[in-house]
C-alpha cells in the first residue's frame, strides 16, 4: 500500500468558482475544479483520454443521474468523466486519474 503525500497546489483564489485550472506537479498536469454550487473540490488528470489533448481543465463540471455525480466535460469531445472516480460517464472504456484534494487556510492541497 502507498502512502498519500500531500503537495501544496495552489492558492484557492488561483481556481475560478465553478470552474477548473491546471496545475503542473512534478511532470503530471493536473486539473483542479472548485465546484462552489455543491461547497466541493475535485482533481483529475488535465489529459483527456480520448483524442489525448490536455483539456479537462476547461471542460465544463456539472452533475449527472438521478445521484447527482459530479462530472466534467471534455471541452472539445464532449466526453463526460466521474469526478469522483474517473469513470466515463458517456459508455466509453477509457478512465482518468481521480486525486484526493484538501482545501486548509486558503490553499488546496492534493493527495498524490
Amino acid at each position: 500500500m502507498t502512502q498519500t503525500q500531500w503537495i501544496l497546489a495552489c492558492n484557492t483564489t488561483d481556481i475560478p468558482e465553478n470552474g477548473g485550472a491546471c496545475v503542473k506537479i512534478n511532470d503530471e498536469q493536473i486539473a483542479v475544479f472548485n465546484f462552489t454550487r455543491r461547497g466541493e473540490w475535485y482533481a483529475t488528470q488535465n489529459l483527456c483520454p480520448h483524442k489525448q489533448q490536455m483539456a479537462l481543465s476547461r471542460g465544463m463540471i456539472g452533475s449527472a443521474g438521478d445521484a447527482c455525480e459530479p462530472k466534467v466535460a471534455c471541452p472539445f469531445h464532449k466526453k463526460t468523466f466521474s469526478l469522483l472516480t474517473g469513470e466515463c460517464l458517456s459508455g466509453d472504456e477509457c478512465a482518468i486519474k481521480t486525486y484526493p484534494v484538501k482545501v486548509l487556510d486558503g490553499e488546496v492541497w492534493l493527495g498524490v
